[in-house]
């Protein structure tokens, strides 16, 4: 059970200190992609770390799962792993990793039927608000607009993804502006963030009380919106970009004084009209290498006791 404790204290490690460095940092903001990637890369190492610590305390517990985990091995490297760890610890470390394992299978399951949901609801009500014209086809993509007060625009995946605008977003979007919300919210579709959002969403949602899975979900909320900025704006520019997050989100009270649920927007247009300098190229290899390295560290931990044993 040695290797399986030290695979738990690896994993709890990694979700204290992680997160803080990242926090410390001033390069998320300034490479959100290479962030994103961080922090995918963290919390891989974490649930890796958990995988790798049931299966040793499994095999450990019941002989059948020793077969399959360990049927190539030389007795010599089973042992390696078993030796003193059959007790009841090994069952109840199993149990309660494989409980967690199958408990966040399960949350991810039910976000993504609940994104699949919304879609279809947004699809009905947009068949509605939209009904195809004569002669139109019902497999045409692109733009669709809809008729609404509120400015607003947004990315409709699917078998016919489409940007939708309303009509009062394009009446304030002037210029370029639209084309540079489509490029936002492409960027969104072609990065496949949904993901990023429903796997972020479960783990918070199935485990409210660990902090780094909050702060993962947190962080990917805010991240992929600074990404799909950058998409923008290196097609049609930084100004344009900021231009078009006020015209849509100013009716809004975003840019007043008091509090409001987009209020990350002001950053962002802040951002967008003082960029921060960006990593050089080196800075941001060194830091997606070293960010790739902690998912191998556990797995290189895992194969300690078995390389001692054939040495």
């Amino acid at each position: 059970m040695t290797v399986t404790a030290v695979l738990l204290l690896l994993g709890a490690l990694t979700a204290v200190v992680a997160p803080r460095l990242i926090a410390r940092a001033d390069w998320p903001d300034r490479e959100p992609v290479v962030a994103l990637w961080a922090w995918q890369c963290v919390v891989a190492a974490i649930l890796l770390c958990c995988a790798l610590s049931m299966t040793l305390s499994a095999a450990a517990a019941w002989q059948g799962v020793r077969g399959q985990v360990f049927a190539p091995a030389p007795q010599a490297v089973v042992e390696a792993y078993t030796a003193g760890g059959t007790g009841p610890w090994a069952a109840a470390t199993a149990l309660a990793l494989a409980c967690g394992g199958v408990w966040s299978g399960t949350m991810l399951v039910r976000e993504v039927l609940r994104g699949r949901a919304g879609h279809r609801s947004r699809q009905a009500e947009l068949r509605l608000r939209a009904p195809l014209l004569p002669g139109e086809s019902a497999s045409s993509g692109g733009l669709l607009v809809v008729e609404g007060e509120r400015p607003d625009a947004w990315w409709l995946s699917g078998a016919r993804p489409r940007l939708v605008v309303t009509t009062a977003a394009l009446r304030r979007l002037k210029g370029r502006q639209l084309d540079a919300v489509l490029a936002h919210e492409q960027g969104h579709a072609r990065a496949r963030h949904d993901w990023l959002l429903r796997c972020s969403t479960a783990l918070a949602t199935g485990f409210p009380r660990v902090p780094v899975f909050a702060a993962f979900r947190a962080e990917m909320h805010r991240l992929v919106e600074l990404a799909a900025d950058d998409t923008a704006s290196r097609r049609f520019g930084r100004r344009t970009t900021a231009l078009a997050l006020v015209e849509l989100n100013e009716a809004r009270g975003v840019f007043g004084p008091a509090p409001a649920p987009q209020a990350h927007v002001p950053r962002r247009v802040g951002r967008l009209l003082a960029p921060p300098d960006r990593l050089t190229a080196t800075r941001r290899l060194g830091l997606t290498a070293a960010a790739a390295l902690l998912p191998v560290i556990p797995v290189l931990v895992t194969l300690v006791p078995g390389l001692r044993a054939l040495v």
